[in-house]
């Protein structure tokens, strides 16, 4: 394995697109690699991915510096040793840093617009940035992602647009094969209690979940698509757990996925409502660019199948510097210390692997 993780590491010195992922509970990596410069797409509407194939990279919102990246080849699938190399078992964690005055500042103006522009709810993200190690190996990053977080979806991508991303996302939006397909309302965030899920949520937590379940829903319904909801179940993610709804449907023509990726993304999960206004306020005041991060990404095939998966619990990868992501879902009765904390617990999801 040593040789294929020096390739992978390679290959992003030497500026060429390939992703490598691992599946939720799978011992199988998957390599997709670009061997000629046509074989890498660029799309700027997601109806240009209407009946097409391959590995594809999406933004928050879609620009003319963030296109939508497809990397059409196909995959090499090889399996890793089941027997962890690594002892996670007296890892103690990061410690939680304390609230800054600019993100109290920047949460303070997002709750003044939940009240102005008469929102629902907005996501209101951060980075953070750190120097990276000298000894840092996105692929072995990878890798230890791989043995630590067994229910993620896992994965390591890097193209000359992008640059180069690592996260472990617990969040599935499209998933499906023939007529069985799926979608997931992942929202509502607490810490686990002694490594165990809590079994108590709050009101503010079930109501955000509710939004995403019913905007789900009700753009399935838009698009004439029946749907069966099931849940809310309590998932673990990393060092923080969600509640998660599944939604079940068919679809009359699996050409057309595209069409139904613009009905749902952005979600509210990483958006707000109404969509709209929360992505342009976002957009506008968050004060950095998202790019890729609360993006998706994932295999797409109309005629074999489809796993697309948020691009949550990641970090991008500089020469230099790796920049971490984290947000949460603002309410009316938000505080900014509980937004700043579960910030801050979603980011030891990547900084576990700095260790």
């Amino acid at each position: 394995m040593e040789h294929v993780y020096a390739a992978i590491d390679t290959a992003i010195h030497d500026n060429r697109s390939f992703v490598v992922y691992r599946l939720p509970n799978d011992n199988k990596l998957r390599f997709v690699s670009a061997i000629t410069e046509d074989a890498v797409q660029t799309f700027y509407d997601f109806s240009e991915l209407n009946g097409q194939e391959g590995f594809v990279i999406a933004p928050f919102g879609i620009s003319r510096e963030c296109p939508i990246i497809c990397i059409q080849a196909k995959e090499i699938t090889w399996e890793y040793p089941e027997e962890s190399p690594f002892d996670f078992s007296n890892e103690e964690p990061s410690p939680l840093a304390q609230i800054t005055p600019r993100y109290k500042k920047r949460f303070h103006k997002f709750m003044a617009a939940l009240t102005e522009w008469g929102m629902q709810k907005i996501v209101f993200s951060r980075q953070l940035k750190m120097e990276r190690p000298d000894m840092f190996s996105p692929s072995g990053a990878f890798t230890r992602a791989c043995y630590r977080y067994p229910d993620a979806y896992v994965y390591l991508f890097h193209t000359p647009t992008t640059g180069t991303w690592l996260g472990s996302t617990p969040e599935l939006l499209l998933e499906g094969e023939g007529a069985d397909w799926k979608s997931v309302a992942l929202a509502g965030t607490q810490p686990l209690v002694n490594g165990v899920l809590p079994m108590v949520w709050s009101e503010k937590n079930y109501e955000e979940q509710r939004m995403v379940s019913n905007y789900i829903y009700d753009q399935l319904q838009a698009a004439g698509i029946e749907t069966k909801e099931e849940g809310p179940f309590i998932v673990r993610a990393g060092e923080v757990s969600h509640l998660s709804s599944t939604f079940r449907f068919s679809l009359p023509d699996n050409e057309y996925l595209g069409d139904l990726l613009r009905l749902l993304h952005p979600t509210p999960a990483v958006c707000g409502l109404p969509k709209e206004d929360a992505y342009w306020y976002i957009y506008d005041h968050e004060g950095y660019q998202r790019e890729y991060y609360s993006g998706f990404l994932g295999w797409l095939s109309p005629e074999g199948k489809t796993a697309l998966y948020m691009n949550l619990r990641c970090m991008q990868i500089g020469s230099k510097i790796l920049m971490l992501y984290a947000g949460s879902g603002l309410l009316p009765h938000s505080t900014a210390d509980d937004e700043w904390q579960e910030t801050e617990a979603k980011m030891q999801t990547m900084k576990t692997l700095l260790l």
